[in-house]
């Protein structure tokens, strides 16, 4: 095993994360796993094995390459051996990253621009959208789910296995306990949520997660046979989101860090380093790593009071500040032309669809109508990226920004509005874009509350905000008043977007989805015959904002108070 990919590492601490056990029977191996061999007869597929990896709210300086404190030396070698992707986005919360990532679509294109898909919701990935694994399908692979939906699962056919995999392992709702996965959506509203297949797991339960969905892929890696068909598996984490829970031995070797959340936050990510560095072997071991592309992602950024860090981005989890939106990713496989380096062309989670599924031998027929952009040739071969802008969003129904206004944007947009894009070096905000302080990781158990303040950001909200985000990564001058003809144009952007989209999709929450009326669990729970009612969907032009936004102010005040306390105790 290569030296450097234990720098930092003591020899208890490589021992209780298992480092050292490359052909060991460890937490994450699957017992009795046969070893396969094959004969060389069936010819090695020319289309790769594709692997992508995606982690939950783990924050940009939660990974050992860009913080030292954070131990991942599996993350850390695979990454300095392929690309590090250094100008990547993501979206600021679950659901939207993985329906982009699904569909290659942004959201004002799929219903989907406004917060999550609640359990409840009778609400899921449109229907009339073909999804990334529909298509490698059609190209011929094997495709495997293993890990979290929250893409909605009110129909049986929302489910993963009804949306192009072949099998799917793991949860539906967006946040489940780790060890009895339980999900709750409000007191009482609470049940089971593991599934293998469209079946309910209840046998599992008691199982850390990323112990099961690591086990789950490497029993798919060693039985199925790589010589005779492509394989695609999405592995998606369900750590390092909240609750906060690990097995002790990986909290040992951050004993030194005082505050507790990050302490367990990190022994979570550790936990997910184990998982990836085990997978890996098991490529090498059952003969798919020569012809295969792994790639990692988060979905978010993280959330500082839950012990994650994006520093020194600013914002965090929820927010279009870069510390909400610019993710943590990287490509390694045999297959990149130009290897060991850093790139910075700018690649969005919508491009993964059109550039995987030509990596499958698919034609550009296959993604006509995407916004993704097929960025292989810029992630392999250090060519420019062929996307020169991103939407970010547009969410009409997000609380109205006081201070906004149509006049304020020059009569083009309605600045009160929360939206937001990137265009070249320039990046625009629009509206109440998000808690915007810039965090610094919370280190200390007794964190002086007057400290929090260090970095609090004072100037009065404002509805339009511009920055150089090449020149600026850290968004700390705004230049929006220096520029309004760069504004004016990111403004017309945001417009002809907005003539694109569709309606919001976010329907009021259904009683019969309770777990107690559906044998305990959260499963599907509306005939796939019933008819949808759309008509209930909060409108597309939310008139009515004025009044909204005066109901809000209560939930802002709790807000408010709630950081305060939240800041007292860290």
């Amino acid at each position: 095993m290569a030296t450097t990919a234990l720098t930092g590492f003591s020899m208890m601490s490589m021992l209780s994360l298992g480092y050292l056990t490359w052909d060991l029977m460890g937490p994450n191996q699957v017992e009795n796993e046969p070893v396969q061999t094959f004969d060389g007869s069936s010819p090695v597929p020319q289309r790769p094995h594709i692997i992508f990896i995606m982690t939950d709210d783990q924050g940009f300086n939660d990974i050992g390459y860009h913080n030292s404190d954070i131990r991942t030396p599996a993350l850390d070698k695979l990454a300095a051996d392929g690309v590090k992707l250094e100008n990547y986005y993501i979206q600021p919360i679950c659901t939207p990253s993985r329906s982009q990532l699904i569909t290659g679509r942004y959201q004002i294109h799929t219903g989907l621009q406004h917060s999550i898909i609640r359990p409840r919701q009778p609400n899921c990935l449109p229907f009339d959208q073909v999804t990334m694994p529909q298509r490698l399908q059609e190209l011929g692979y094997s495709t495997h789910m293993v890990g979290k939906w929250h893409l909605g699962f009110y129909k049986k056919k929302c489910l993963p296995t009804r949306r192009g995999f072949d099998t799917y392992f793991g949860s539906l709702t967006g946040s489940v306990n780790y060890y009895t996965y339980n999900s709750c959506d409000g007191p009482g509203l609470c049940g089971f949520d593991l599934l293998a297949g469209e079946s309910v797991a209840w046998d599992q339960r008691g199982k850390y997660s990323t112990h099961l969905y690591t086990q789950r892929v490497r029993k798919i890696l060693a039985t199925h046979d790589p010589q005779s068909q492509p394989l695609f598996i999405f592995l998606s984490f369900q750590a390092v989101h909240t609750p906060l829970q690990s097995p002790r031995e990986y909290i040992y070797p951050y004993r030194g860090l005082e505050n507790v959340a990050r302490r367990k936050y990190a022994a979570m990510v550790s936990a997910v380093d184990e998982a990836v560095h085990n997978i890996t072997y098991a490529l090498r071991k059952y003969s798919y790593y020569k012809n295969s592309v792994i790639i990692f992602s988060t979905d978010n950024g993280g959330q500082p009071l839950s012990g994650g860090s994006n520093w020194p981005l600013r914002g965090r989890k929820g927010t279009y500040w870069e510390g909400g939106i610019r993710g943590l990713g990287f490509v390694h496989s045999p297959l990149l032309r130009k290897k060991r380096r850093v790139s910075k062309a700018l690649v969005h989670i919508t491009d993964w669809y059109p550039t995987l599924v030509g990596l499958a031998g698919g034609n550009e027929s296959l993604t006509e109508g995407l916004d993704g952009y097929d960025v292989w040739g810029a992630i392999s071969e250090g060519k420019e990226s062929p996307r020169l802008e991103i939407l970010h969003n547009i969410d009409p129904l997000y609380n109205h920004a006081r201070s906004g206004s149509l006049q304020k944007g020059y009569g083009i947009w309605n600045t009160a509005v929360q939206a937001s894009i990137r265009a070249g070096d320039w990046k625009l905000l629009t509206g109440d874009p998000g808690y915007g302080d810039w965090t610094p990781p919370q280190m200390l158990s007794g964190f002086p509350s007057s400290w929090w303040n260090l970095e609090r950001h004072t100037e009065p909200q404002k509805s339009i905000c511009l920055f150089n985000i090449s020149g600026d990564p850290y968004e700390r001058f705004d230049l929006s008043e220096q520029r309004p003809d760069v504004v004016k144009e990111l403004l017309a952007r945001l417009a002809f977007y907005n003539r694109t989209a569709v309606p919001v999709r976010y329907p009021s929450e259904d009683l019969r989805a309770a777990p107690h009326l559906n044998g305990g669990a959260w499963v599907p729970w509306v005939g796939d015959m019933e008819e949808d009612r759309w008509d209930t969907v909060y409108p597309k032009k939310n008139r009515d904002w004025k009044n909204k936004l005066k109901q809000s102010n209560s939930r802002s005040f709790f807000r408010r108070l709630n950081t305060r306390i939240m800041s007292n105790r860290i």
